[in-house]
């Protein structure tokens, strides 16, 4: 039961943390006009996974299986913040219809159209971007998710 309890209580708090950036995020875009590229949007699909999983084992009782799963939706997330991190540091190159604007052919649309590049971060603080904080984030997640599930 102890067990049981620890589980759900550390799969409520991986949908708890992913959920926070998630709402961050939104929060930079909508709130603080800060429209994401293509990577940042990437960056969403794992948390939204890591919520949906999250909530049918909640709702199955089914959470100390799942932690595995969680560790590894939090793994993806990591790399993908890395791996954006990276391209917005020019340490690598990132995809090139994200790195390059594309050039409407309209005159008025590429008056109208904002140019979200991959390779420049909308926001640092202490000299990371939010990518940065992502992977960080993430990382530190599935650490403490897996030990978690270690001790279960």
């Amino acid at each position: 039961m102890i067990l049981q309890q620890a589980s759900r209580t550390t799969t409520g708090l991986a949908l708890a943390a992913s959920a926070a950036l998630l709402l961050g995020a939104y929060a930079f875009q909508y709130l603080g006009g800060l429209a994401p590229c293509e990577m940042c949007l990437w960056q969403r699909i794992p948390h939204w996974s890591l919520i949906a999983v999250a909530v049918i084992a909640l709702v199955l009782r089914q959470t100390r299986h799942v932690l595995p799963v969680l560790v590894l939706i939090l793994l993806v997330s990591a790399g993908l913040g890395v791996y954006h991190a990276g391209v917005e540091y020019h340490w690598w190159l990132g995809p090139q219809r994200c790195t390059v604007p594309n050039i409407p052919t309209d005159i008025s649309a590429i008056i109208a159209a904002p140019i979200i590049q991959c390779d420049k971060a909308a926001w640092r603080m202490f000299g990371i971007s939010m990518a940065g904080y992502n992977s960080l984030f993430s990382l530190a997640m599935a650490i403490f998710v897996f030990r978690r599930w270690r001790q279960t």
